[in-house]
Formats: structure tokens, C-alpha cells, sequence
């Protein structure tokens, strides 16, 4: 720390210099919810080699960190972190002979969607506007509309924390499910690259916002994002209701008996359930939100984080919003829906620093 601000550290041509006199952004800037304080020092890598040199560097100093790509699924503490920010701004797409996608780490994901469907691939439509990078898409196993990473996801190069290898490895390696991975939550590896298995295709894959329907791959596409902005869920900075971490909660999954009570409880014949085997079943998160008596808007104008005014799953940052404020609301709406249903809510974005 120089004179109160953070270094930014560059990395270029494997190594790491430190340019003076330039502040370090805070996480504010860095992340979608547009909160957090400021890191001891910010690296930013714009090559996987890069990018891995920088972990290794600060792991062998024992200098805590966090590897930031889009900052998309992030809640950051305020104030001064004692901790270093690793930019991932590796960029580049490239397509082999069998529709094999190689993705560095730090390309936007939605600009990947875009590639595939402009050339016809099809498994990854459904996953249009998806904030973030691609390195982040196999951490928490992203998914939407009835599509997730997983179904195309075929090896990632990995930055290994714990032995110091560079290495590719196969995806039913990272025990890929709902919104998880081995990944998540672990400091044991950094993604550098990614790899997909496209395939050539007219038609997308069943949609579930569709009904189950086939259409068109850029139809397809177009649809995904109509319905994501009509849900505030695609980035506009003009909109405070895209100032969120995206789904805050992901959709619990219960024993049948549980659902069943719920139903009843509720007395709604059309709830939301879905099979998830072993004899439970997976709920909306929004609709038991919704349900608990969280409304859009939740808990009023004056508060500087509510729910979304679009969907109830993403908490938003109003404009002046402090970490303190979205942890609050957080954990309102999870007692709220604990009280209600005596079901347990668990926070999809990582937090960091408290």
C-alpha cells in the first residue's frame, strides 16, 4: 500500500510491474453488484501463462488473493481487503475441425454464445447473456433454460494451486451438478482455458421458457435475451435492477414430503417442482420468495437494496447501495422463507471478506 491507495501491478510478458501513482480499482468497479472496498493490489493478466505466473507469485509469498473475471457472482466487503485482486483478461475463441470451442479463461461468455450461434453450433443458446467470463461458466456449472455448462463441457486447463501444474483436465473431473463444481468455493485451481462440444445444427435445444420447443439457433437466442432483460438479468448500467449478482439463490432441492406440504400449505396447483431423483424434488427459489411475502421491490423505495422490481431471485444494488445493505437484505428474505416454509436458501454468489 502506497500513501493509502492499492498498487496496480501489470502482467506482462510473464512478468509482474508495478506501475506508480495509479490507484487500484475498488471491487466496486470490478463487480456487477457495483459494491465492495478496495484490494491491497491488483494484478491483471491478459494471458493464461500471465495469469497463472501471478497465482504462483503471490502463493509462494502467502499473499491472499482472489481471481476476478467478470465479477458477476461476487459479494465484496467494504473497506481496505488485505488481499491482492487477480484479473482474468486472457481473451481469444478458436474452433477445430470437430467443433471443439478452445475459450480463454477471461472472454465475456455471452460474446462465446454469440460466436457459436453466428456459425451455426448448437449447446450453448440457451445460455445466452449470461454475465461474466468463460472461466467462471465450469465453477458454478452455469445454467438457464434448461441448458447448462455441463452438457458441452469437455476439459479445462487448470492453474493447480496445490501442485504447481499447469494442466488440462476432464470435466467429469470436477464432479460437475446443479450450480456446482469441485471447483467452487475451493482455492485449489484457477481456470485458464475451457473447452466445449458443439455440434452442427438448424434447430437449438429444447427451451425450457419455451414449452420444450425447438427453434431456430438465432431465434433462439434472441428469445433467451428478451427474457433475461425482461427479468433484469441482462447487464445495462442505465438499470438498477441489472446491478445484482444475477440469481442470488439457488433453487432448493427437498425431500418429495417437503414439496408435497408446501403445495398444500400454499394451495396453488401450479407450483414450480421438478424431479431431482433419490426422491426429492427441486423448488423455485423466486416462488417461495415471492410466497414468504418478498415482493418485487422488497422492502421498500427508500431501502438502498431490494429486490428486483423484475424477479424476485436477483437482490439489487439501488445506486448507493454498501455491502452491509445486500447481506441485510439477504438474509431477510432467507428468514422470511424459512419462517414461511421451513426452507433453507442458500446464497450462488461467493463472498468475500466477512
Amino acid at each position: 500500500m502506497v500513501d493509502g491507495h492499492s498498487d496496480l501491478t501489470t502482467c506482462s510478458h510473464g512478468a509482474q510491474t508495478t506501475v506508480d501513482g495509479v490507484t487500484a480499482p475498488s471491487f466496486a468497479s470490478l463487480t456487477t453488484l457495483r459494491i465492495g472496498g478496495t484490494p491491497a493490489a491488483v494484478y491483471e493478466c491478459t494471458t493464461a501463462e500471465q495469469l497463472a505466473e501471478a497465482v504462483a507469485e503471490l502463493d509462494r509469498s502467502g499473499t491472499p488473493l482472489l481471481v476476478v473475471g467478470g465479477g458477476s457472482n461476487l459479494v465484496v466487503a467494504d473497506g481496505e481487503l488485505d488481499l491482492a485482486a487477480v484479473l482474468v483478461r486472457n481473451e481469444g475463441i478458436a474452433l477445430d475441425d470437430d467443433l471443439r470451442l478452445r475459450v480463454q479463461a477471461g472472454t465475456e461468455w455471452d460474446a462465446v454464445v454469440s460466436y457459436a450461434v453466428d456459425r451455426g453450433l448448437g449447446g450453448i443458446e440457451a445460455l445466452s447473456g449470461i454475465p461474466g467470463s468463460a472461466g467462471a461458466t465450469p465453477v458454478q456449472n452455469v445454467g438457464a433454460y434448461g441448458s447448462e455448462i455441463a452438457d458441452v463441457l469437455t476439459r479445462v486447463r487448470l492453474w493447480n494451486r496445490q501442485t504447481g501444474v499447469d494442466e488440462w483436465v476432464p470435466a467429469e473431473a470436477l464432479d460437475l451438478a446443479y450450480r456446482y463444481s469441485n471447483l467452487k468455493f475451493t482455492a485449489r485451481a484457477v481456470v485458464l482455458e475451457i473447452e466445449l462440444q458443439l455440434h452442427d445444427t438448424d434447430l437449438s435445444i429444447p427451451l425450457r421458457h419455451l414449452g420444450g420447443q425447438r427453434v431456430p439457433l438465432a431465434q433462439a437466442r434472441a428469445s433467451v435475451l428478451e427474457t433475461r432483460r425482461a427479468k433484469g438479468m441482462v447487464l445495462d448500467g442505465a438499470d438498477h435492477d441489472t446491478w445484482s449478482a444475477g440469481s442470488f439463490f439457488t433453487n432448493p432441492v427437498v425431500p418429495l414430503a417437503v414439496a408435497d406440504a408446501i403445495e398444500a400449505q400454499v394451495g396453488e396447483e401450479a407450483m414450480p417442482r421438478f424431479a431431482a431423483g433419490d426422491g426429492k424434488e427441486k423448488l423455485s427459489a423466486a416462488w417461495l420468495i415471492e410466497r414468504a411475502g418478498c415482493h418485487r421491490g422488497f422492502p421498500g423505495e427508500d431501502a438502498p437494496a431490494r429486490l428486483s422490481t423484475k424477479h424476485t431471485l436477483a437482490l439489487t444494488n439501488r445506486g448507493g447501495a454498501r455491502a452491509a445493505d445486500i447481506v441485510d437484505l439477504a438474509h431477510r428474505v432467507q428468514a422470511q422463507v424459512r419462517e414461511a416454509f421451513g426452507v433453507e436458501l442458500h446464497p450462488e454468489p461467493v463472498w468475500v471478506g466477512f
